[in-house]
């Protein structure tokens, strides 16, 4: 068994039984296979196997099948187990387990951190994070345990240091670590528990970047505080839309469908008009939904993440000839070719208009209907309709190139053993040194 190699695996999924797979296979009544392969390097059905024992008290077998992946190195098999003795009431032995790991810095020095904190030592993980400030995993760490701690003054201090007073990073490279918009929404949120909002917002106000990961903590933050006005007049400048989402999803919560609604309506992008719809759909006004999809589906031409959702309304609203009229006008106008990453948007609607066997049909007279990204599509139509094996002999045409969809419909039909050969064929390609955890001098890609 070999570090690298195991995190390669759980980084790509390939060459293994995936997670999703290993529960299929414990849910269908397949853990003596799930056991098996525990015991033959397969990190995810050792790691589900390890949680079962522990779930039924088998404390030291637990242990035992994760000793061997332990055993190499490999943070993630020694975070596992230490998560296993700290459920168990042996916070002590995790400690003990995680403390090396935690030298190295970065995700193993954060999970070290929390783990001390849960457990009464809270100024061991202030000190050790406080030295990994400019990391900023470890810098929103540090604030979420500074204030039991009683170091909220000090580390506001630290991050406050790191806030220069004119320079703004102006591409995501520019700042390596702990970047100044990351440090103000740390301090804010600071201010914010310390019951400082003004404060809080200032700050957040100073930002160059407004959102992160499509959620903008300002507009959190003045839905939280009940400050709707301002969060009505912030949400007419923000140009991303997360604050008009947000002051939307507030407005509906309390029961205003139609302020939410007039929220979307404002003049904006067309993410607006896609939450707008699936806001409509969802308060029983499924032809509104429609018909302002369709107007984004004219507006832009071809977007396919665009007509996948008119699709899907018009199939939810139980009119599927709408959608594929639809699409025959844009195939029309593209001189009756499409594209298969357009045209397989049409199945589910051919199946739900003319049968699942018409859909299949279809989909093969493809010029692309063959390849092996089209099978799955056809695949699933099958599937859906409960012809498994039919699914099974088109994603054999490619089983390669599928081998997590195959492999699924091989458990179902309970060709298990199948099903194991066929995910764990490897391709002989060199295996990266396993990733040691730290986020910036060894990125895990």
């Amino acid at each position: 068994m070999d570090a690298a190699d195991l995190d390669h695996q759980a980084r790509t999924l390939s060459g293994c039984i995936p997670p999703l797979l290993v529960s299929r296979l414990l849910e269908l009544g397949h853990s003596e296979e799930v056991e098996v392969q525990a015991r033959r390097g397969e990190w995810f059905c050792a790691r589900e196997w390890a949680r079962l024992l522990g779930d039924q008290g088998r404390q030291a077998q637990a242990l035992e099948v994760l000793a061997p992946y332990v055993a190499t190195g490999w943070w993630l098999a020694a975070q596992t187990q230490a998560e296993l003795l700290e459920s168990w009431g042996r916070a002590e032995e995790a400690v003990a387990l995680a403390r090396p790991y935690a030298r190295a810095g970065g995700l193993p020095l954060e999970f070290f951190a929390r783990l001390l904190t849960r457990h009464g030592r809270t100024g061991g993980a202030v000190t050790r994070l406080s030295a990994g400030i400019e990391d900023w995993l470890l810098a929103t760490a540090l604030v979420d345990i500074s204030e039991k701690a009683g170091r909220d003054e000090d580390i506001a201090a630290l991050l406050a240091a790191r806030i220069p007073a004119q320079h703004r990073c102006d591409s995501p490279w520019c700042c390596r670590g702990l970047d100044p918009d990351t440090a103000i929404g740390l301090l804010a949120a600071i201010r914010e528990r310390q019951g400082r909002i003004d404060e809080a917002i200032a700050l957040l106000h100073t930002r160059q970047h407004t959102s992160v990961n499509s959620h903008d903590q300002l507009a959190d933050l003045l839905a939280r505080h009940d400050r709707i006005e301002e969060l009505r007049a912030y949400a007419a400048t923000e140009h991303l839309g997360h604050a008009a989402r947000r002051l939307a999803e507030v407005l509906e919560e309390r029961g205003d469908v139609e302020g939410a609604i007039a929220v979307y309506q404002q003049p904006g992008q067309c993410h607006g008009a896609v939450q707008l719809a699936q806001l409509l759909a969802r308060h029983g006004q499924g032809d509104e939904a429609i018909d302002v999809m369709r107007v984004q589906a004219d507006a832009h031409n071809g977007d396919d993440w665009i007509l996948h959702i008119l699709s899907d309304l018009c199939l939810d609203q139980g009119r599927p000839e709408e959608g594929l009229a639809h699409l025959d006008a844009l195939a029309a106008a593209r001189g009756g070719e499409e594209d298969w990453d357009l045209y397989w948007i049409r199945l589910p609607l051919i199946a739900a208009r003319d049968g699942v066997d018409e859909a299949v049909a279809q989909a093969c007279s493809h010029p692309e209907g063959s390849t092996s990204y089209a099978v799955p599509h056809i695949a699933e139509l099958l599937a859906g309709a409960g012809r498994t094996e039919e699914a099974v002999a088109v994603l054999e045409q490619h089983a390669t190139a599928n081998s997590h969809d195959l492999a699924g419909h091989l458990i179902d039909l309970g060709r298990v053993k199948d099903a194991v050969v066929l995910l764990q064929q490897r391709a002989s390609e060199p295996v990266a040194p396993a990733w040691t955890g730290t986020l910036f001098n060894d990125p895990p890609f």
